[in-house]
């Protein structure tokens, strides 16, 4: 039996890409082996059907969020390999450690990282860059270069073999075991494609009983797998895929075009920086092509590589502007490519309605950023809501809504942006159903019957209103009523309200009666405000911010859903809070909501801050409203009176109360509050009034104690100005 031929590889790296794809042709193999998850042989029929970038995922049946990626690009020499299989028909199989064994294996694998300390030693800094010095740009004999590869790991291996990790040594003892056999069934040339780092371990000669050894007690699981599509920023290492691709995009290129590499490259930069209006003529485009190459030979480098090229457009094209080279560097280095993946490619169920649904209703997948606005009137943009809310239950948020560009009731916009990684949500979703309405609507369903908080039931209702799942609707308002009916805590009840409101609204939209939605928002309601007083009163200041919050969104909900009588009983409510001795907070906000609504006079609310200037309810009345003060003359007045009238200690005490009311004004609000006050617009005293010099003494010394701390107790009282 002849040895077999070692291709030792850097994952990704297209020079070694070009020394498998030439190596093959010399070799003319009867059978390759490639480093990757035996599991996988049965998706190698359909490399012909794909379109890389790809990837492999492979997961537990019995636990589908436990699952691994295995990512080729066009210019993977794992990738180059399959393809020569296929196209050929060599038989290929993967060979490494079984997807069962090495799936959610954190064990160590050590971490000696042999080009950078071949590069440490060639009197490089950069292991990229010696890499594709030596590698990337070789034009020597294939297999010479790969014999070369094997020498440098073999010394590298031998100093630091004792860095090794087992997890790494079970690998290569896995690997030996199938070469063994392949041998012994196969008549012909063999060729391993592996990481480089493995080559010296494939040489030695352990015995058979040693690694068998190191393989006993492999975790053994039943393991299923498809393949997905890829982009190039999942390759990318800043993705947080720990390939070591920093620019996938520019490998791509190295790929394609085997000559005029630099030219070419500028060529695109210089298109990608006019498509966003920005100055790159041709001439500029010659004349960085120019630079790079003065660099690369300066450096003694045998041409302009990926650091040549950045510094070169950085300083010719985008004019030394950072941000404009960050755009190269988007959308040319890493590059926005995303992989296809044909029909006959097996796939669950759940994910073969996906795509079903995606063709049907125009929507693809893509993984730039796309807005997304929905004619809720249309069909198709009706059903595309349908989709993209159902996906969203099962853990896949491929979109987003947008509440911030609300268009009305029968809008919606969506922000979409699909990441390969979804592929294992999907894989995950799939033990809840074969489609996507019948895992969303089973999903939901559980997710009622397991509610125990009217808040939880109340967000189901929702989320099955927006799904049109009937059934789901149906357990939903049965779980709210059990909730309910058990619930003594009125902010619980309270809490639950804009979500409903919001779904009483639209609720027509969607086909779901909702004089049924109003009727459980009424219960809620009625029960809520009854116990609104009592729950604000003897809590802490925690709890008072919470209430805070629920009075906000449940007189929100009482405005968009609740008729008359109920608007009625929600001012009862605000009213009897406001009359009760509970915390400042929640007791503020009451008060000023009904002064808005005309429900209180502004004598009545002057009255209560003169009142309060020890609470927090000064707080609670002014926490947010700084587009109403600059808007409403009248609370402005309000509130500038209140303020006037303050005395000594009386002033001294509101300041810091003021501060925590306007802690959440934006810098742009408070100024603009500066310059009403500037304008006049406060009262002012008449021309012909004299300035009384004694009183303005005083004010300006109680300015001064206050910046320095100085103590006013024997100050005499300053009277009203």
């Amino acid at each position: 039996m002849t040895e077999p031929v070692l291709l030792g590889i850097r994952h990704h790296g297209p020079g070694s890409a070009r020394m498998v794809e030439r190596a093959l042709a010399q070799t003319r193999p009867a059978l390759i082996l490639i480093e990757g998850p035996p599991e996988a042989d049965a998706l190698l029929e359909h490399v012909h059907a794909l379109t890389p970038p790809v990837a492999i995922l492979l997961h537990d049946e019995t636990e589908p969020e436990n699952a691994a990626f295995w990512p080729f690009a066009e210019f993977s020499p794992e990738w180059q390999a399959l393809r020569y299989a296929s196209e050929n028909g060599v038989p290929a199989r993967f060979f490494d450690l079984p997807a069962a064994a090495s799936i959610g294996d954190d064990g160590p694998s050590g971490t000696v990282d042999p080009i950078g300390l071949l590069a440490e030693a060639a009197g490089f800094d950069d292991p990229e860059r010696w890499w594709e010095d030596v590698v990337e740009h070789s034009a020597s004999d294939p297999l010479d270069l790969a014999n070369a590869i094997a020498e440098a790991m073999v010394a590298v291996r031998a100093e630091f073999e004792s860095e090794v990790g087992e997890r790494t040594l079970r690998r290569e003892a896995f690997m030996r075991q199938t070469i063994r056999k392949a041998r012994r069934e196969t008549d012909g040339p063999i060729v391993v494609v592996c990481g480089a780092w493995h080559v010296p371990a494939l040489l030695t000669k352990p015995t058979v009983a040693a690694d068998t050894a190191l393989l006993k007690g492999l975790r053994r699981r039943r393991i299923s797998g498809t393949w997905v599509p890829w982009s190039h920023g999942q390759l990318a290492a800043e993705s947080g895929y720990g390939a070591g691709v920093d620019s996938p995009g520019w490998y791509a290129h190295l790929w394609q075009h085997r000559a005029d590499v630099v030219p070419r490259w500028f060529a695109k930069a210089a298109a990608v920086l006019r498509e966003e209006d920005l100055p790159a003529s041709t001439a500029s485009a010659v004349e960085a092509v120019r630079l790079a190459e003065t660099l690369a030979a300066l450096r003694e480098r045998p041409s302009a590589g990926l650091s040549e090229v950045n510094e070169a457009a950085l300083a010719v094209l985008c004019g030394g502007e950072e941000i404009h080279l960050r755009l190269v560097h988007r959308k040319l280095v890493v590059g926005e490519r995303l992989g296809e993946v044909g029909e006959a490619v097996p796939r669950s169920p759940l994910a073969a309605d996906l795509q079903r649904l995606q063709r049907k209703l125009r929507l693809p997948a893509e993984v730039q950023p796309k807005q997304l606005k929905l004619d809720l009137r249309k069909d198709t943009d009706r059903e595309r809501s349908k989709l993209l809310q159902r996906l969203e239950v099962l853990g896949v948020p491929w979109g987003k809504p947008d509440h911030s560009n609300s268009l009305g009731t029968f809008a919606e916009v969506w922000q979409l942006r699909w990441d390969p990684i979804f592929a294992v949500s999907v894989a995950v979703a799939a033990r809840h159903g074969t489609t996507v309405h019948t895992a969303a609507e089973n999903v939901l369903t559980q997710a009622a019957k397991d509610a125990k908080r009217v808040a939880d039931a109340a967000a189901t209702l929702t989320k099955s209103v927006g799904c049109e799942l009937p059934k789901a609707v149906a357990e939903a308002r049965r779980a709210l009523d059990r909730c309910a009916a058990l619930a003594t805590d009125a902010l619980e009840l309270l809490a639950a309200l804009p979500d409903l409101a919001r779904t009483v609204r639209y609720g027509s939209v969607r086909g779901t009666d909702p004089e049924l939605l109003r009727v459980a928002l009424h219960g809620l309601l009625t029960r809520g405000a009854v116990g609104l007083p009592i729950a604000c009163r003897g809590v802490d200041d925690e709890t008072a911010e919470h209430a805070l919050q629920v009075v906000d969104g449940a007189h929100e909900a009482a405005r968009l859903a609740a008729d008359d009588e109920h608007q009625q009983t929600w001012w009862r409510a605000l009213h009897a809070l406001v009359k009760a001795e509970a915390h400042g907070l929640p007791t503020g906000r009451a008060t000023r909501l009904l002064w808005e609504a005309g429900e209180l006079t502004s004598d009545d609310v002057a009255a209560r801050l003169h009142r309060s200037v020890a609470t927090a309810f000064v707080a609670g009345f002014l926490r947010g409203s700084a587009t109403l003060l600059a808007a409403d003359p009248r609370l402005f007045g309000l509130i500038d009176e209140w303020l006037s009238g303050l005395r000594g200690e009386a002033f001294d005490d509101a300041l810091p109360l003021l501060r925590r009311a306007i802690t959440d004004f934006t810098p742009a609000e408070r100024r603009l509050l500066g310059e009403r006050v500037v304008a006049g617009e406060t009262p002012q005293p008449a021309a012909d009034d004299e300035w009384d010099l004694e009183i303005a003494e005083r004010l300006a010394a109680h300015v001064r104690g206050l910046l320095t701390g100085v103590s006013r107790s024997s100050d005499p009282p300053i009277p009203d100005a």
